[in-house]
Formats: structure tokens, sequence, C-alpha cells
């Protein structure tokens, strides 16, 4: 797993936020060079395991399912992000879930996990959030406040500012949850600016699932490798690198972090835009999202392939969402596998 940065030091006039957890490591190294950030990579929002009957999340397929999703390439996962339909989970739930989700570093010590802990409310998101990193947590993934969409750039300034003084660790990662159309309301690059100015360290980035490269491309030419961006969108996976992105943060990435680690991997050396394997994965990975995108949304259609594909449990979802009819999921494993 990536070491943690030191925090850096701090303005004068607020409060300071949660000291640093003992027994983290300090800068984090890479080609001999020093970066700060050791969050990047590719992640799977994974799949909750529940139940057969939906009533309860099934802990027992946490941390297999996460190990499945390591042996296949992935750095990391977030645990209840839109994919893991975090907000249909309780705080209780939610925190059982990210409890027995550790257990993968017993197999795979260096396996980053993030914790959806965004809320309308402030006082839960700040629980949640405290939670995660006393687990010992990556990083934090959070929504804006989405049931308030007509808050302002300030508000929005004011609710993260508590919530990373109250619950973030000095050495500890938030990324902001910009994806506006299911929220309503998302990240201006003002606003980004002005959180990443604030807490240089504890506001690491976002994950960008509004499926825009032209913000994709805004992000890169006003902050560059500053700000830690995880696309949340694989078929413009090569246009985020491209404009010096983090990694990824992605649904399909359940079953199709093979190719997306070839394109990161690939991202890494000299000469990627000139790799064909890359181009190829690239290729792949588009129309396997875009056959993903026939069978909205992603939760039902990613838990049936799952158990099509890699045998496991017919996990269901949870209302409002509904589990695919078998007619649809026959038509989305032929499309799928073809």
């Amino acid at each position: 797993m990536g070491a943690r940065p030191s925090a850096l030091p701090r303005r004068t006039g607020r409060p300071a936020a949660p000291s640093a957890r003992p027994g983290r490591p300090g800068l984090h190294r890479r080609d001999g060079l020093v970066t700060r950030r050791p969050l990047d990579g590719v992640y799977a929002a994974a799949l909750t395991p529940l139940a057969a009957d939906a009533s309860s999340p099934d802990l027992e397929a946490v941390a297999p399912y996460l190990a499945f999703l390591a042996s296949r390439g992935c750095h990391g996962a977030l645990i209840f992000g839109t994919t893991g339909e975090g907000p249909s989970f309780s705080p209780a739930e939610r925190i059982a879930v990210w409890q027995t989700a550790v257990r993968v570093r017993e197999q795979f010590p260096n396996f980053r996990l993030l914790a959806g802990t965004g809320t309308p409310g402030l006082v839960e998101s700040v629980e949640l959030t405290r939670a995660a990193f006393g687990l010992d947590y990556d990083g934090v993934v959070a929504l804006p406040p989405y049931y308030f969409r007509k808050a302002t750039d300030e508000g929005l300034f004011r609710w993260f500012s508590e919530l990373i003084q109250k619950a973030v660790p000095s050495d500890g990662y938030l990324l902001g949850y910009h994806i506006p159309g299911m929220t309503g309301i998302g990240f201006s690059l003002d606003l980004l600016a002005r959180l990443k100015d604030a807490f240089p360290v504890q506001f690491a980035g976002i994950k960008d699932s509004s499926h825009d490269p032209g913000f994709a491309r805004a992000l890169g030419q006003r902050f560059g490798a500053d700000l830690a961006v995880f696309t949340g969108t694989d078929s413009d996976f090569t246009l985020a690198l491209e404009n010096r992105a983090a990694g990824c943060i992605t649904a399909p990435a359940n079953l199709i972090s093979p190719d997306l680690r070839e394109i990161y991997d690939s991202f890494q050396e000299p000469g990627f835009s000139k790799k064909p394997g890359s181009s190829r994965a690239q290729g792949r990975v588009t129309r396997q999202r875009r056959i993903l995108e026939k069978y909205p949304p992603f939760p039902p259609a990613l838990k049936a392939l799952v158990h099509r594909l890699h045998g496991f449990p017919r996990w269901p979802v949870r209302p409002p969402l509904e589990n695919l009819q078998p007619e649809s999921e026959s038509a989305l494993l032929r499309e799928f596998s073809a």
C-alpha cells in the first residue's frame, strides 16, 4: 500500500483536524521521487454482497469478493459508492461491512480500501468518516449533501471544511465525489481549488463521475497532478490519464479490471500513446462499458454477471433498484461474453 504523506504546515485561524494515526508511514516514493499521490491506481466501485432476501449484507462474502478484485489487478476498492448501493444502507450496516472488508489485507496486504461516507447530513457524514479512518482505511469518498441541490460553492466549502476538520486525520485523504447526474449538485473548479488550498493534504482530490470529457480536460489544465483525479468513466480512461488523472474508480472494474490495469500500467512507462496493447485494451473497455450501459443501472447488471461468469452467489439489489429479469440477464450475458 502506498505510504501517506506527512501533513503540510497548517494555516492559523482554523481548528486542527484530528491528529495523524500512529504507525502510518511518511512520504510515498515512486521511481526515486517523492509524490503526494499514494492512492494512484485502478479501483473497483465494489458491489455489496447481500443475503438472498436483501435483508442484510452478506458479511462472510465481503473479503473473498475483494480478494477476487485484488487477484484481477485492482489496486483497491471503494466500499459503498453508487455501485455498492451506499445510500441504501444504514450507518451500522456500512460500518459492519467496512469492519469485515479489512480481512482482505490478510491475503493482499497492499490492497487499498476507500469508504463511501457521504450523506446529506453533516453529523452522519462525520460519524461515518471517523469510523472509516478508525478502521485504518486509506481514504474516504464523500458525496456533497445531495438533498440540498441549490447549495452554493460557499455553502459546500463550509460543509466540507467542517467534515474535514472534524473527521479526517491530518494524514488522511478525502476525495470529493462528483456525480452530478445522480446528486444534482457537484464541484466547480473554483470550489475544488479552494478546498485544495485550505486542506492541501486532506482534500486529496475527486472521483469524477460526470462522464464529461471536457471536465476531465479542464481538471488537467487547472490542477495538473496537484489534484488526484479518479475518473469514473472507463471509456475515458486514456483521456483522463493524458490529463494527469491519478487513476480510475469504476463500476465495470468489477469485471474488466485486467484491461484497465493494462492501460494504467502502460501509462506509467514512456511512449504510452504509441503502445498498441494499451490502445486495444481501451477499445475493449469502451465496448464492454457501452454494453453495460444498455442495461442500467449498473448494480443489478454487474451482480448478474459476476454470478454467471465467476460463480459468486446471485446477490440481489435493494429497492428501489430491481434485479434483472431473466430475459435481460441472458441478453446481457450473450453480448458481454461475445
